[in-house]
């Protein structure tokens, strides 16, 4: 490998952070795999911004700085773990990007069946339990899903995403913030529209031949379209009908295995919740609240 021409992809995508406001300040880090034991990452306190090739480090798998002139990031742990477990991935970048991480900290999980481009390259984004960064007990919390996706939010911090290249790896985080971004927007504007179901295996068939890793492929019990917190908290989507302490057959509770529970419009739900008053208890209340605020203005 040209280490040299990769510490000049690493400055770039650096520069690309920064520049579309993914990082402020020191933020983020970024690390590609040049060997059996060797990754360059970004160091510690410096502007992903203004990086030169001279600043990028050399740490060993274990995470042991081997190179360098500046001191590695210590947040190099998590990038380590993701590339453990899976030697397909040669890049990961972590970022905080602002409408993405607003999920993050929100604790909102992201719906799938929205946009064709994230379904196609992207996966079911989790998000990750918080622990303190830079240790390995944070490293350890994606490492279930490395398999499974190639993008995570990481809970009160921000976003991580990983490829065999690191400026795909980079295009994930744009996708990404810019996918959190339109749902928003569609939310402020009144409402997001789902993809029908039967509209989204030919976007999984192109995703696997594209080889992006995704749990629906090959998978005849998952839902193709699963109800998420997100849009059901929204009201977008049919909220869950079933015993939330019974088991599904796959193992999880009933009320989280979208392809076992029945559901029910929220507009019944929310009826049967807030039954209407009679015309006599509406007349008293209002009188009661009449009398409360004009002794309030007394």
């Amino acid at each position: 490998m040209n280490e040299w021409k990769i510490k000049q992809d690493i400055c770039e995508v650096g520069r690309r952070l920064y520049e579309r406001q993914f990082v402020a300040a020191n933020d983020g880090n970024i690390s590609v795999r040049v060997g059996d034991n060797e990754v360059l990452c970004t160091p510690t306190l410096t502007s992903k911004g203004f990086l030169v090739p001279d600043d990028i480090c050399k740490v060993n798998m274990e995470g042991k700085q081997i190179g360098g002139r500046k001191r590695a990031t210590s947040e190099i742990k998590l990038h380590l773990a993701i590339m453990r477990e899976e030697p397909k991935v040669k890049a990961v970048v972590h970022a905080h990007p602002a409408h993405a991480t607003a999920f993050a900290v929100a604790g909102v999980s992201i719906p799938q069946c929205v946009l064709p481009e994230v379904e196609v390259f992207l996966s079911e984004v989790p998000i990750l339990r918080y622990e303190t960064p830079g240790t390995w007990d944070f490293a350890e919390t994606v490492v279930p899903y490395v398999k499974k996706t190639n993008t995570a939010l990481l809970a009160n911090h921000g976003a991580v995403t990983w490829s065999g290249d690191v400026l795909d790896a980079y295009f994930k985080m744009e996708i990404i913030d810019a996918y959190c971004r339109i749902l928003i927007l569609a939310r402020q504007l009144g409402r997001v529209n789902f993809i029908e179901e039967e509209k989204i295996p030919p976007l999984l068939d192109i995703k696997k031949r594209l080889g992006v890793p995704d749990p629906r492929v090959g998978c005849e019990n998952c839902a193709v379209c699963p109800t998420h917190e997100w849009a059901t908290s929204i009201g977008y989507a049919e909220p869950l009908r079933a015993d939330p302490a019974a088991a599904c057959p796959h193992g999880r509770r009933s009320d989280e295995c979208t392809s076992c529970a029945q559901r029910e419009p929220i507009a019944a739900r929310a009826s049967a919740a807030a039954p209407e008053l009679p015309p006599e208890d509406v007349e008293r209340l209002v009188a009661t609240l009449t009398d409360q605020v004009m002794a309030a203005l007394g």
